[in-house]
């Protein structure tokens, strides 16, 4: 059964959150690119508009439909919130069927990496995905990640986006959930810390240093 949730925080006329459906695949892409710059618009730095999506976005559209939520407001998708039950069994369905046809669509970057431009960086992602999560995975087996463009933040939507994906979640049994994130993103960080989320672990130095949040439902 499909959800549509009518607005109702303060300041957020027109805004809805409802599923996903295949006709929004574009659109959520969209929203990937225009807050991919660790929340900021990156459409200035890929050339390749879809090269963010293919990694962040899609897989989660087509294999957890049933986690995906849009937020919509007038103007179209604005945001989303999306997350995979399993994820050991989403990771292996992600290398085994999502990543194949897109490494042939984009092979390997060659040369000297420090040289390569941002979409090759991506590409390179595609032959050796990061399929990192925090241990043990059986006390978070379920992951999430949401992304707000800026005329949908601060009005409470992110706040309930994340409830809604949740409650789901623990309805079809899942013990807790983690996410990773840029240690850069710092108001995404205190974010997810309000909501209850305790940092597990750092990984990587610099700016491509991520931060894993959890949070046990039982």
């Amino acid at each position: 059964m499909s959800t549509v949730t009518p607005a109702s925080p303060s300041g957020s006329k027109g805004l809805r959150y409802r599923d996903y459906t295949p006709a929004d695949e574009a659109a959520a892409y969209e929203v990937c690119l225009r807050t991919g710059d660790a929340g900021k618009d990156a459409t200035a730095l890929y050339r390749d508009p879809r090269a963010l999506g293919n990694i962040y976005v899609g897989a989660y559209l087509a294999f957890e439909p049933g986690l995906s939520l849009l937020l919509e407001d007038e103007s179209g998708v604005c945001g989303y919130c999306l997350g995979a039950l399993d994820t050991p069994a989403f990771f292996r369905r992600f290398a085994t069927e999502w990543l194949p046809p897109l490494r042939l669509r984009h092979p390997e970057p060659t040369g000297d990496p420090a040289a390569w431009s941002l979409d090759e960086r991506l590409y390179h992602e595609l032959h050796h995905p990061d399929l990192t999560h925090p241990e043990p995975i059986e006390t978070y087996p379920s992951h999430m990640h949401i992304d707000l463009l800026p005329r949908a933040q601060g009005q409470g939507w992110g706040k309930r986006l994340v409830g809604e994906l949740l409650d789901r979640m623990k309805h079809r049994g899942s013990a807790g959930v983690h996410l990773g994130m840029w240690a850069r993103n710092e108001r995404a960080y205190h974010f997810y810390r309000a909501f209850g989320f305790e940092e597990l672990c750092r990984v990587g130095e610099g700016d491509r240093a991520s931060i894993y949040l959890g949070l046990r439902f039982r």
